[in-house]
């Protein structure tokens, strides 16, 4: 293989308000715990379970960390893009302990908040945020590639009366409402 790609894609539900941290030089990090659920019915007892996978996230970026102060709160789903990183630290006895987090920095991330809070919020250039329902849809190369990662929640590229990006509008749930749904096998 020629090269390698380290790419997170997540769609879950904020666990807990983010905090947000300065560095020395006032920088802001935001530290979020998201929550992605998998749902399936038992074949043996015909009753429905449900597994849970927490995430740590952690944003670097100054514009996204500006939308996660202002916006984000416990409960939000959100759609994130940004890669694993795995830092060595020791706890107070001097063990050393690993933490495999989900960063988001540069231009190569994304938040897109998915919430119906309605209104067309906060859209920021160069690792981008959306807000409003995923109407305004952040591309990690900074240029208007005109579709939009919300393709799975709304039905088509960019859509919805509100968007940014300039898409066909094509109403109905889509993707988003076939989740429900019970697999057949």
């Amino acid at each position: 293989m020629a090269g390698s790609v380290n790419k997170v894609i997540l769609v879950g539900n904020v666990g807990a308000d983010p905090e947000i941290r300065r560095t020395q030089d006032g920088r802001p990090i935001a530290n979020l715990r998201i929550a992605t659920s998998e749902t399936w019915r038992d074949r043996n007892s015909g009753e429905r379970r449900e597994k849970t996978e927490w995430h740590t996230v952690v944003v670097f970026n100054e514009g996204l960390c500006k939308v996660v102060e202002q916006y984000v709160k416990k409960g939000a789903k959100l759609y994130i893009e940004g890669a694993l990183q795995t830092r060595k630290w020791q706890d107070q006895n001097g063990n050393d302990r690993y933490s495999t987090e989900v960063v988001l920095q540069g231009f190569n991330s994304t938040l897109t908040m998915l919430d119906g809070r309605g209104g067309d919020g906060p859209s920021m250039g160069g690792g981008n945020a959306g807000y409003g329902g995923g109407r305004n849809v952040g591309n990690s190369g900074g240029g208007d590639f005109g579709g939009g990662y919300d393709d799975y929640d709304r039905g088509g590229p960019s859509s919805g009366s509100g968007s940014s990006r300039g898409g066909a509008s094509s109403g109905g749930g889509g993707f988003a409402r076939d989740l429900d749904d019970d697999i057949p096998f």
